[in-house]
């Protein structure tokens, strides 16, 4: 008698495949963005204090824009040495670090009766403590953490600076002009303090801290240890890079940068609008519109570096700004009207779209050292930015109004855009190996 098999039993089905779960960098790339735009606050205040430190104290607008050039060089010249730091220390202390500094400067400045207070309080502590929270930090991010997408996640974190002067600008300008200066520092430095716990807790380092892969990367890799002599090291990569010509175009041209928006508009339109008797409020409201399309400009230039010549995107870049602030003069005026609307949405567009091409540049030729190398190119751009500053509040003193920085500035965009078109790329691996064939 034939014994008859069992039937075997229905295969067991399967679950729904998972939902793909959100990758922990963006976590910590929204992590980045909300820190920076709270640290964003103090760089909204410069441009608000020159007028009432003016009035109070009686220091020459040189002599305030002199303590604004510090706080910006200090901001750049500390950068690379940041970008080594969090090397050695990891992201999450220096940030912590850099934003009680900050708040320590902008505390203490309620307390200042001469200007070598503001020199040291804005200038020294405030500019050490921007520049370890300089874009520098932004390129580490987005180093660590993606592979793929980076000039989307460059052009995003860029435009949280613009996102922390769209927020915090409008509100400080209404301290002051209600309540005077000193209430708006201590915000920024209540707004700088707030941050520090939120970077504490949630910030991570390197994806390996979380047993993950870098975005995009198919391999895992594992967390590099901590890198000693930071000084050296950053002064190494300086070394290094000067011997190349692309650094200086690429250094060059970010200080025309610097000079244009963070020198001439940040620091002086409010001032500069006031004196065609514009209220300083809405002088403000319109700097805080600049961000507004700043965050679209740069997250829209983000994605046309991951598609485009950089080095083609930054003669545009340039080119537009410098055409934008030759009419400038002729646009300003007592009461807001649509060609400066116009201005300020064409101005805001490009403030800061050169950061994404820039930083992709600087990782084509650099490579491993390309956030170190960034921080010195972005050393510059302070540099660059400083020396308007002062110049721009002597140029006031001496003529009375803007219109010179204006011209100069929309001239040397012209020569950044020159610039720009002359950098080499470095060549494709396939095309050396043609070459080679």
């Amino acid at each position: 008698m034939t014994q008859t098999r069992p039937a075997p039993a229905p295969a067991p089905v399967q679950d729904a495949p998972r939902r793909r779960r959100v990758h922990r960098a963006w976590f910590v790339a929204t992590v980045t963005f909300v820190t920076i735009i709270g640290a964003a606050a103090f760089r909204s205040l410069p441009g608000l204090l020159i007028d009432p430190l003016h009035a109070e104290f009686g220091w020459s607008r040189g002599t305030i824009g002199a303590a604004v050039s510090v706080n910006l060089a200090l901001y750049g010249l500390t950068a690379p040495f940041a970008a080594a730091l969090m090397d050695r220390f990891g992201i999450r202390r220096v940030v912590a670090v850099a934003l009680t500094v900050i708040a320590l400067g902008a505390g203490l400045t309620v307390w200042m009766t001469a200007p070598w207070q503001l020199m040291l309080c804005w200038g020294l502590f405030v500019g050490l403590g921007s520049g370890s929270m300089a874009l520098a930090f932004a390129a580490t991010v987005t180093e660590r953490w993606f592979t793929e997408r980076r000039g989307l996640v460059s052009g995003i974190l860029t435009a949280a600076s613009a996102s922390g002067q769209l927020i915090f600008l409008p509100l400080l300008a209404w301290i002051v002009e209600h309540h005077r200066w000193r209430p708006a520092a201590v915000t920024v430095a209540l707004a700088a303090l707030a941050v520090v716990p939120f970077v504490w807790l949630l910030l991570r380092d390197h994806p390996a801290d979380v047993g993950l892969r870098p975005y995009g990367a198919t391999e895992f890799m594992p967390k590099p240890p901590p890198v000693t002599g930071a000084a050296r090291r950053a002064l190494a990569v300086l070394a290094s890079a000067v011997r190349t010509g692309q650094f200086w175009l690429l250094a060059g041209s970010f200080a025309i940068c610097g000079a244009s928006t963070n020198g001439l508009i940040q620091t002086h339109f409010v001032p500069a609008a006031h004196d065609h008797g514009m209220p300083v409020p809405a002088a403000a409201s319109l700097l805080a519109v600049i961000g507004v399309f700043d965050v679209l400009g740069t997250i829209a230039s983000g994605w046309f570096t991951d598609r485009f010549d950089s080095r083609r995107l930054l003669a545009v870049y340039y080119a537009l700004r410098g055409v934008s602030l030759l009419f400038l003069p002729m646009l300003l005026g007592p009461a807001v009207h649509v060609p400066m609307v116009f201005f300020i949405v064409f101005y805001g567009l490009d403030w800061v779209a050169t950061v994404p091409p820039t930083l992709a540049l600087c990782r084509e030729r650099f490579g491993a050292d390309s956030a170190i190398v960034f921080g010195w190119v972005l050393a510059s751009h302070q540099i660059g930015a400083a020396v308007i500053a002062w110049l721009g509040g002597f140029a006031r003193d001496v003529f009375g109004n803007y219109d010179m920085v204006w011209y100069a500035s929309g001239s040397l965009c012209a020569a950044a855009a020159l610039m720009s078109l002359v950098i080499r790329r470095r060549p494709s691996v396939v095309a050396v190996a043609r070459k080679g064939a």
